[in-house]
């Protein structure tokens, strides 16, 4: 036996009497080093079952001792027979096969005769020398106990043991309930929010239909309000252009001083309507993305020269207008819509900056042009630089009884550089001064729309054309005031003129009397103006035929030979003339 292990019991095995002994006094041993009750009996009824099939062959030796190992202390029992112990043949549930169940290790000689059971002490076992001996004595002491002891301590076990079970099954049976019933509300949970979630969902996309329908509104009323816009436009340039027309009629006329003065004031808040007019109309159009686009390289350095001409005027003394463009420029892009922006960008800066400078300079990098426009005017507080780019928001400030605006300028600006595929962004301080950049790219992705044609500049007036005999010419506009304006126009030139108020009444006059050319308005009630223009080409084949509109120009794709456009704002005696007798001698 080795050194460190310390032998506690030595016995001899004859009968069931010794068995019992056995038994007994591995239980106590199992108690006195520590282990637990259902450890003690483990360890008595493995010693049983190997002692039990020793004795069937014989005879057998019984040594039980404390092994310190290098692994822990172990509890091991040698149990020698009397010949070569087997499995097969016993029980499945006693002998050797049982007790392998029960301990950590059983282990076989290889002669067969020798079985040594090995249980695992842990920290706590009780190991030290006093209670060896002690155990060693106790052992020895109560080895003979008789049959009926060993049989009432195993009944105690049984008992312990079945009221434990009883113990553990009332605890399952109280867990199952307690697990039931959590599962009861983690279902009753799971429906409820099933529920909260279907119903969740049912007002979502109860909320995603009521957007899409208020966005559908929203939409309806947006395209309902440009056409309105497009539609009060037109219907109040004709009016006033009748009166700016008429005003410069009677300047033309021999007037006292008061009547002419009175005259030019009716002619200058004419001329101011119209220019409200036309930004409605110009914001309707880019708020319908009906701009049209006319791609085409831009001369840059020479539309900031035409910019800088059409600025200086409005200048305060005192402030310097700066224009500078960067030697690298190069742009592909509507001339007409880029230098729309950079005028009413410039128009603003100069209207509030007293002194100082306006600047304007353009540079390119990485494909895309920066137009800048800064002053060192009264500048815009952060709390309404947004607002500056919705319709009609005038930003207060001291300047405000000097200096009147739309509020359509800068919202005109930014949608419209958008339609150019760019952006256009400020920067202000108050009292400091504003900054706004429009960045564009070289060539906008957008979609490029055939632009209306727009007529040829006019070259200047000779006396040649004022004495042109335009013979009977004919004009055809609804809008009488107009009508009227445009006869005075003509009647320096023209042997007769004739003045009818829509279509029908046209073709009626020129079935009484022949005419030599006819002014029409395309925005006729009733048969419109390229409608007549289509009847005047089949029935009077030679008539020269000019079309005036406060809109833009009207298709005539489907027209053999079109007429010349004239826009009728701005509309003078020298453009009418000039493009009358162009027509006269194409036809």
């Amino acid at each position: 036996m080795p050194a460190r292990a310390t032998p506690l019991l030595a016995t001899r095995l004859e009968s069931d009497t010794d068995l019992l002994a056995l038994r007994r006094a591995g239980r106590e041993i199992a108690r006195t080093l520590g282990l637990d009750l259902h450890a003690q009996v483990r360890v008595a009824t493995a010693l049983s079952e190997v002692g039990r099939a020793a004795i069937a062959l014989g005879p057998a030796e019984v040594t039980i001792d404390l092994d310190r190992g290098v692994g822990g202390a172990r509890l091991r029992a040698d149990v020698a027979s009397a010949a070569a112990l087997q499995d097969s043949g016993l029980a499945a549930d006693g002998g050797v096969p049982a007790a392998r169940r029960l301990v950590d290790e059983v282990s076989r000689a290889v002669d067969g005769r020798h079985v040594t059971l090995t249980v695992r002490l842990g920290a706590s076992a009780q190991t030290d020398a006093a209670t060896l001996d002690a155990l060693g004595r106790s052992v020895t002491m109560g080895y003979g106990a008789d049959a009926l002891d060993e049989l009432r301590v195993q009944n105690a076990e049984l008992l312990r043991t079945h009221d434990e079970l009883l113990a553990q099954k009332e605890e399952l049976r109280r867990l199952n309930s307690e697990l039931e019933e959590t599962n009861r509300g983690v279902l009753a949970m799971y429906h409820q929010l099933s529920a909260e979630l279907e119903e969740t969902n049912t007002g979502v996309v109860a909320l995603y239909a009521e957007l899409d329908e208020r966005g559908r509104e929203l939409a309806a009323a947006n395209e309902a309000k440009s056409r309105f816009l497009r539609n009060v436009s037109h219907e109040l340039r004709s009016p006033v252009n009748s009166i700016i027309g008429l005003s410069s009629l009677l300047e033309s006329s021999s007037l006292a001083a008061a009547q002419a003065e009175q005259v030019d004031f009716v002619r200058e808040s004419a001329t101011t309507l119209l220019t409200l007019v036309d930004e409605l109309l110009d914001l309707a159009r880019a708020e319908a993305g009906h701009e049209d686009v006319a791609l085409a390289p831009i001369d840059v350095p020479e539309l900031f020269e035409e910019l800088r001409g059409t600025t200086l005027p409005l200048v305060r003394d005192g402030v310097d207008l700066v224009v500078v463009c960067a030697p690298d420029v190069s742009l592909v892009s509507d001339r007409r819509l880029v230098a729309r922006v950079l005028r009413n960008l410039l128009t603003n800066a100069v209207k509030f900056t007293e002194r100082g400078a306006v600047r304007l300079d353009a540079s390119a990098t990485d494909g895309t042009v920066r137009f800048t426009v800064e002053d060192t005017g009264l500048g815009i507080g952060p709390e309404h630089l947004d607002a500056v780019f919705e319709e009609f928001v005038q930003v207060p400030n001291r300047l405000q009884p000097t200096v009147r605006g739309t509020g359509l300028g800068l919202p005109y600006a930014r949608r419209t550089s958008e339609a150019l595929g760019g952006t256009l962004t400020a920067r202000s301080e108050p009292d400091v001064g504003s900054s706004f950049t429009v960045a564009l790219p070289s060539a906008p992705p957008v979609p490029v729309t055939a632009s209306a044609p727009r007529p040829p500049a006019p070259a200047p007036a000779t006396d040649e054309a004022r004495g042109l005999d335009l013979g009977h010419v004919m004009v055809v506009d609804d809008d009488r005031a107009f009508g009227g304006y445009v006869a005075g126009l003509l009647r320096e030139n023209a042997a007769r003129v004739s003045v009818a108020h829509d279509g029908q009444h046209a073709l009626a006059l020129l079935r009484d009397a022949a005419a030599d050319a006819a002014v029409v308005d395309v925005r006729l009630p009733g048969i419109d103006g390229v409608q007549l223009l289509e009847r005047l080409r089949a029935e009077h084949p030679r008539l020269t035929v000019v079309l005036m509109s406060s809109g833009s120009a009207p298709e005539q794709g489907g027209i053999e030979r079109p007429a010349a456009f004239l826009p009728k704002s701005g509309l003078t005696q020298d453009v009418l003339v000039r493009a009358l007798r162009a027509e006269g001698q194409d036809s």
